[in-house]
């Protein structure tokens, strides 16, 4: 038998320390000889112990190699603790046992028979020869080069290749490298190569990988493989797949947060595609758990579906509980416990009074956060107007009294008007300079308003003689600010008799009303050009105005109201008729026989409100109690226009009782005016009178003019 040279210079050596080991602890117990064994021998052990409880291929090569220095240092300490040389000689013969047990592994720890022939080719070799006949030249065969030269690869990497090169190189690839995955049976990741070295991989798929490592295809993921600092090529040549079928099985029955995020909801057909979860927080004290994510790509906008969210996080699909906020890449997404808008948030004085930039909160949000309208834009240094939108009891009036109590507190004069009357705008009377109930006064609020346009034009200002556009704030400024509120607005802009009047009016004072101090702030159930709202009216009223919509009846005609008072409309947040939590499975009700639960809550009050950067918030406006006294949200005194406006109105006409029915020559010829046609008919619904109704008025200016001349 044919005897390796490493295994014969390996017995050797343990014949030749054999006296040493027996000698050396009786000798010297102490010296450096005898404590550099056992250290060798220490180490040995703990080589030992980390391969037997490694998982790596090779496990057993290195606990052969460590037992020869563990066996000699028990030998060691076995003769240090024996006297002498132990009953008869026993540590001599501890010392050769040692020496030919690990004699007879040497050939054991060898994986290869590199640096020798072959055996049988040495017995071969001593046979005697026997002539052979004589044979016809075999043609020469190129050499075949092997697909890895030897690289001392383990045997983990060697099987995974033996796989691979059965499945005949799948994509043109060489496996470099197989990586098991801690803490499982069959899960590993693989880099390949390109077997043309500087060609890329074009063709290799995840089906390839499953079948050569028998998986399914949707348990192997591909990836690209990155240059590393210790030299490791990367780029268009290089590839690893990661074949986990354990982790798939695992992920299918118990997921991750993470992992449900990525698979059903991040997906194409998930309610955020595109997007990661980055943290799910829970505020036990509001009852709402947050989850905060992010698009993958910075430049997509998030395109949100709140039920698909809900589905895919296993969370009830609640529109009055679940609620989404997006900021630029990220979003929020809230899911309370009961309706959190349900609850009421009552009006105070110190809430609706105005700060230094004209600011007062109007609501709160979903997450408890203030919202804030204004009463003048600070940042343009001019008044704003107003837009209300809602359908009838979604909570206008009570928005009213909010805006007309921060507009008293910070020094305006409110006039309101309404298509009928009521108990609200009644009481709210008593709190502002005037208020009236039918289009007719309607109709002369707007032209006293436009009128008051010219006088404020030429005030002059006490600190210099002259007249100057109105500024917020400035003390020296000689009038007050007037906001003008028309409640039903596009009712009466279809009145027969006085809706043209309105509606030029409302246009004309949308344009010039700013530079005067004066705010119209119209409401109704609609912000369409049919309804009495002009583009131009539109326009202006978007851009000075932070627009509030109610509940509109449905979900798109609250969307498509938004859409109408924003520039850019987005993720528009919806309001149901009522917050109605769910409670149990419908159909287990219906297979019972039961009722659905009344436990729905009114969204009164409810409101999206669009922010200065287009931004739609939903928020809960404040409550102010109309059976109670309102005296506590009002000034202690109520503001009024100054005597010099009152009297120029009065030289115009224009100032007095607007209840009263209309005059003669008001705002149509009278019946003694010798140009006027008996014939004529009244005019209609934006309509003017049709013949010898003097010049053609194109400015306020004239308008003031063509007034005066009517004036008795």
């Amino acid at each position: 038998m044919f005897l390796p040279r490493s295994v014969a210079l390996e017995r050797l050596a343990y014949a030749l320390t054999a006296p040493a080991v027996a000698v050396t602890p009786n000798l010297s117990p102490d010296g450096p000889a005898n404590i550099a064994l056992l250290l060798a021998g220490a180490a040995g052990t703990a080589n030992a112990i980390v391969a037997a409880t490694s998982r790596l291929p090779g496990s057993g090569q290195r606990i052969l190699r460590s037992l020869p220095l563990a066996l000699a240092a028990g030998a060691d300490l076995t003769a240090v603790w024996t006297p002498g040389y132990g009953p008869w000689q026993s540590d001599v013969l501890l010392a050769a046992g040692w020496a030919l047990l690990c004699g007879a592994f040497a050939p054991l720890s060898r994986t290869s028979r590199r640096g020798h022939r072959p055996a049988l080719d040495t017995q071969i070799s001593a046979l005697p020869t026997v002539p052979a006949p004589a044979a016809l030249p075999a043609p020469a065969s190129p050499v075949k080069e092997p697909l890895h030269p030897e690289d001392g690869a383990p045997l983990y990497t060697r099987s995974a290749r033996d796989l691979w090169e059965r499945a005949g190189l799948p994509g043109g690839t060489l496996l470099v490298k197989a990586i098991p995955h801690p803490d499982t049976k069959r899960d590993l990741t693989i880099l390949l190569r390109s077997k043309d070295p500087g060609r890329p991989i074009r063709s290799l798929s995840e089906a390839d990988v499953a079948a050569a490592f028998a998986v399914e295809e949707r348990e192997v993921a591909l990836a690209p493989v990155e240059r590393q600092p210790d030299g490791r090529q990367g780029g268009p040549g290089w590839i690893q797949a990661h074949i986990t079928p354990d982790a798939t099985a695992r992920r299918a029955k118990t997921p991750t947060l993470q992992e449900r995020w990525a698979d059903k909801v991040a997906g194409p057909k998930g309610g955020a595609p595109g997007s990661e979860l980055i943290t799910r927080t829970r505020d036990e004290s509001r009852g709402v758990t947050f989850y905060r994510a992010r698009m993958t790509d910075e430049a997509e906008a998030p395109r949100i579906d709140l039920a698909k969210v809900c589905r895919g996080l296993g969370i009830p699909a609640d529109d009055s509980c679940v609620f989404v906020l997006i900021d630029g890449a990220e979003f929020l997404i809230s899911a309370f416990d009961t309706p959190p808008l349900s609850q009421t948030f009552p009006a105070t004085r110190e809430l609706l009074t105005p700060d230094a930039k004209g600011m007062y909160v109007c609501g709160y949000t979903t997450t408890g956060q203030p919202v804030k309208n204004m009463i003048y834009q600070h940042d343009k240094n001019a008044p704003c107007h107003g837009l209300i939108l809602g359908v009838s009891r979604s909570g206008k009036t009570q928005f009213f009294a909010l805006a007309m109590a921060a507009l008293s507190l910070g020094g305006g004069v409110v006039w309101l008007g309404t298509v009928r009357k009521d108990e609200k705008t009644s009481v709210l009377g008593r709190y502002i300079d005037r208020q009236g109930s039918n289009a007719l006064w309607v109709a002369r609020s707007l032209r006293a308003a436009k009128a008051l346009c010219e006088i404020r034009a030429e005030m002059p200002w006490p600190h210099d003689g002259q007249p100057h556009d109105y500024k917020p704030g400035d003390p020296r400024c000689p009038y007050r600010p007037l906001a003008v509120f028309a409640d039903e607005f596009m009712t009466t802009t279809k009145d027969e008799e006085y809706g043209g009047f309105i509606q030029t009016d409302a246009d004309d004072l949308t344009v010039t009303g700013l530079k005067y101090g004066i705010g119209f702030v119209p409401a109704g159930q609609s912000p369409f050009a049919h309804d009495g709202f002009s583009s131009g009216m539109k326009a202006n009223l978007r851009q000075n105005s932070r627009a509030v919509v109610f509940n509109m009846g449905n979900p798109s005609s609250t969307r498509k109201a938004v859409e109408g008072a924003m520039e850019n409309p987005h993720d528009v947040p919806t309001i149901p008729a009522r917050y109605s939590q769910q409670e149990g499975s419908a159909i287990e009700r219906a297979m019972r026989g039961e009722a659905d639960p009344e436990n729905g809550v009114s969204t009164g009050g409810v409101a999206v409100i669009v922010l200065d950067n287009g931004r739609a918030v939903l928020m809960r406006s404040l409550f102010a109690d109309f059976d109670t006294d309102l005296a506590e949200i009002f000034p202690d005194e109520v503001l009024r226009l100054t005597d010099y406006e009152i009297t120029e109105l009065e030289k115009l006409g224009l100032w007095f009782d607007w209840s009263e029915p209309e005059r003669p020559g008001e705002f149509r010829p009278g019946p003694d005016d010798e140009d006027a046609d008996e014939d004529e008919p009244r005019p209609r619904s934006g309509g003017k009178p049709s013949r010898k109704r003097g010049p053609e008025v194109t400015s306020a200016r004239q308008a003031l003019e063509v007034i005066k001349a009517l004036t008795p």
